[in-house]
């Protein structure tokens, strides 16, 4: 028992050791990480002090508590490592499965610290009282998930949907990534690059995804830093030293740098001709593993493409001719669009033109303003916003277009939604979604979504009456506009009062409406919206009125993960405290889905899944 003693103190000395000396984490993840290192350095006071002690050694249940301690701090320098080494684009994407993960590790290390008798250990009063302390801080972490980054959710959500997005997404992505630097990217695409091979290069969704998010990293990083392009001189030099191609980065059939990488059935990646080639020839194997091909289907590989072109820029080697860049898109442009004295004409014709010239001006600065961030600003210090605030109650119908959809592009420079809202604007936006035109009301929509980003903006909206003429531009709209106004309901709701509105509403029937209708393209935004309410009395009242059950059941059947997880979000709400619920599901054969949800899903549905199911269980002990 003495040996074993000796070794569980010194693992235990050296994971604390080993955690607190971990470096400073710079990602998303940086609160949760910071806290965990924090709590878990207090620990060690506790293993000093028990080292120089012989409890141990008769102490059966002390001994236990200590091993699940082990255990637990295995689980969180696992963890952390994953979090400080892994791709920061993959954890923005994957934050609710990361909080979790921090969530579980904390729920871990305080079940090990309660199984732990402080009363049988020969500890010192000062260290005793200190780690009561440590417990009661995991105690109170322990039910907490972090917070969401709104702006960063929303942001992200934009930059996978929107065609064309605008760049100064790209700009607080890259600050809230902390990916600023052409170092920064280095590190991020070689931790990219570990993930793919150690997937063994399947073609994830996400990776595509990743892919996309990094090119336009970079191309940003480029933008807000041209002097890197100083750099050319010293990639000449590189250039003549010849760089080595990594091996990843090289076709195992002609061993030479991919231009175009592709995956096979076997999760092998070849250069597309390469294998095009080999399958030409009749062969039905992998040239790699030999192994036979499942089929003949060649899946781009978007990520190592990207990392490819990365690596290529930062080594001085040409990127391969059909990779493209889009490094110098913006090249010769000079800087700024703005032009102080043209904007100040344009204003001039908004403050006293007649009505023909106010429409063109609006139309002009509506353009400027989608152009670039420095036009948004010289637009706004240049005073247009109170301007095109007066012209969102104009008459004429186009001229209202051009102002709201101008005060929309104007809203993506932070610093502009504070003078938007300070002009009085929200009531008038409202205003135009009631009864503008329908392009009209669709921007109104956005820009109410825009400006709800700041949380004190979200009461504003909402005590305005934005929230049922979103719900009926919900109803009514085009796609894009049911998009706009979904997201923005989204948003509001997070704040309290605002779900409380929306549901008196009367939004959780067409939001269950869509849910029946999977062709209408609306099902991600209405599983989110109602399960951003179900956490409220009244939205769970509501939503049970609206017999979605047998719905829900059939998404965590057979939607996509996200959908699963909001689904079995939203059933656990309707479920708990409620036997009635709990009964109709069951018969609807909800227990054999959530049992394979609770394999395969993400996370958060395996923790949702799970406590339906204990429900369930309980239900069944009674009926029995």
């Amino acid at each position: 028992m003495d040996h074993h003693k000796e070794d569980l103190m010194n693992q235990l000395t050296e994971l604390i050791d080993g955690i607190s000396g971990l470096p400073e984490c710079r990602s998303v993840s940086k609160r949760m990480y910071s806290n965990l290192v924090r709590r878990v350095k207090l620990l060690s006071p506790l293993v000093e002090d028990l080292k120089d002690s012989d409890v141990v050694e008769v102490e059966d249940d002390v001994v236990h508590g200590l091993e699940l301690l082990n255990v637990s701090l295995n689980s969180a320098m696992e963890l952390l490592k994953s979090v400080n080494e892994g791709s920061k684009i993959l954890q923005a994407l994957q934050i609710d499965d990361i909080s979790l993960k921090f969530l579980n590790v904390t729920e871990q290390i305080e079940d090990a610290l309660s199984h732990i008798p402080y009363n049988k250990l020969d500890i010192s009063e000062e260290v005793r009282e200190q780690i009561e302390l440590v417990h009661a801080q995991f105690k109170r972490a322990k039910g907490k998930m972090e917070s969401p980054d709104v702006q960063l959710v929303m942001d992200l959500a934009r930059a996978q949907r929107e065609q064309d997005p605008d760049s100064m997404i790209f700009k607080r992505l890259s600050e809230k990534l902390h990916l600023r630097t052409i170092n920064d990217l280095k590190k991020e695409s070689l931790a990219i690059h570990d993930m793919v091979i150690s997937s063994g290069g399947d073609p994830e969704e996400c990776f595509e995804t990743i892919a996309y998010l990094l090119r336009k990293l970079k191309d940003c990083a480029m933008t807000e830093n041209p002097e890197m392009d100083s750099l050319e001189g010293d990639k000449s030099l590189i250039k003549h030293r010849s760089p080595v191609i990594p091996d990843d980065f090289r076709c195992p059939i002609s061993l030479e740098l991919m231009k175009d990488p592709v995956i096979v059935s076997t999760g092998q990646t070849y250069e597309r001709s390469c294998i095009q080639k080999w399958l030409d020839a009749g062969h039905k194997t992998c040239p790699k593993t030999q192994q036979t091909l499942l089929h003949t289907a060649l899946t781009p590989n978007y990520v190592l493409k990207s990392l490819i072109a990365l690596w290529c820029e930062n080594n001085g080697v040409e990127l391969p001719k059909n990779q493209g860049t889009c490094r110098n898109k913006r090249s010769g442009a000079g800087g700024s669009d703005c032009d102080r004295a043209a904007i100040d004409a344009l204003l001039q014709k908004l403050a006293n033109g007649n009505p023909e010239q106010q429409r063109a001006a609006a139309g002009e600065l509506r353009l400027l303003a989608k152009r670039n961030d420095d036009n948004r600003v010289c637009i706004a210090e240049a005073g247009a916003i109170p301007l095109l605030v007066e012209l969102l109650s104009s008459p004429d119908t186009r001229t209202q277009e051009h102002a709201v959809t101008a005060l929309l592009n104007l809203s993506i420079n932070e610093g502009n939604k504070g003078t938007i809202v300070n002009a009085g604007a929200i009531p008038d936006i409202v205003d135009v979604l009631r009864n503008g035109s329908m392009e009209a009301r669709e921007n109104a929509a956005a820009t109410l979504f825009s400006l709800s980003v700041v949380d004190e903006n979200k009461v504003a909206i909402g005590a305005a009456g934005a929230i049922p003429a979103l719900i009926d531009l919900l109803c009514q709209g085009t796609p894009r506009g049911k998009k706009d106004a979904a997201t923005a309901i989204f948003n509001l709701s997070i704040y309290q009062g605002n779900k409380v509105r929306a549901v008196r509403a009367g939004i959780v029937p067409p939001l269950v409406r869509l849910l029946k209708d999977p062709g209408g393209g609306m099902m991600d935004e209405a599983l989110a919206i109602l399960a951003i309410l179900a956490s409220h009395q009244e939205g769970k009242a509501a939503i049970g009125q609206s017999e979605p059950i047998p719905i829900l059941v059939e998404v965590i059947r057979t939607g996509s993960p996200r959908n699963r997880e909001n689904a079995a979000a939203i059933l656990w709400s309707l479920c708990t405290g409620d036997v009635q619920n709990l009964k109709v599901a069951r018969d609807l054969g909800a227990e054999e889905v959530l049992k394979e949800l609770s394999e395969n899903g993400t996370d958060r549905a395996k923790r949702k899944a799970g406590s339906v199911l204990e429900l369930l269980q309980r239900v069944d002990a009674v009926d029995s």
